[in-house]
């Protein structure tokens, strides 16, 4: 069996971070992700966002407190998690689905100021800075593929040409 998710979205505001009484850091971000819908009746394009919970532990955490911020462009990947609990004081079930990451990447593109930090789940590295923009979304790191004069990730001119 699988749970696996793969989102790339935008930040809706800065990280909620805290340190637990063990001293492991959590942060929580909420991620929008738009997908274009045509509805082929009406001949019209509309856009569907939607918004995701997001919870980085430790490093990602650490990473995530430094050099995530409001409108900030990301990669993630990780696992659904649900929690069900009981209102106390309406004594109703409620439900809360949150997406467990195990790698965060900071997508967008170069600026000069400040510094950026991919993160592939083991360890941070830092690099030339990021900030979020219109810029197109830089794909995950991916296998190499077989033939080194090929690139392994071709690059998207118009994401609506995607072949699924």
């Amino acid at each position: 069996m699988v749970n696996k998710v793969i989102l790339i979205g935008n930040v809706g505001a800065d990280p909620e971070v805290r340190t637990l009484e063990n001293g492991t850091k959590v942060a929580r971000i909420r991620v929008a992700t738009t997908e274009r819908i045509f509805n082929r009746e009406t001949q019209e394009r509309r856009d569907h966002t939607e918004w995701h919970s997001v919870a980085l532990w430790g490093r990602l955490a650490d990473v995530a407190d430094k050099y995530i911020h409001k409108g900030s462009q990301v990669y993630i990947e990780g696992k659904i998690r649900s929690r069900e609990w009981e209102d106390p004081a309406t004594h109703t079930k409620r439900y809360y689905i949150e997406i467990m990451a195990d790698v965060m990447n900071m997508l967008g593109r170069r600026t000069d100021s400040g510094p950026a930090t991919d993160h592939y789940g083991g360890g941070a590295t830092t690099s030339p800075g990021y900030s979020s923009g219109s810029a197109q979304a830089v794909p995950p790191p991916s296998v190499p593929s077989q033939n080194p004069a090929t690139p392994a990730v071709q690059p998207i001119d118009d994401p609506d040409d995607l072949p699924f």
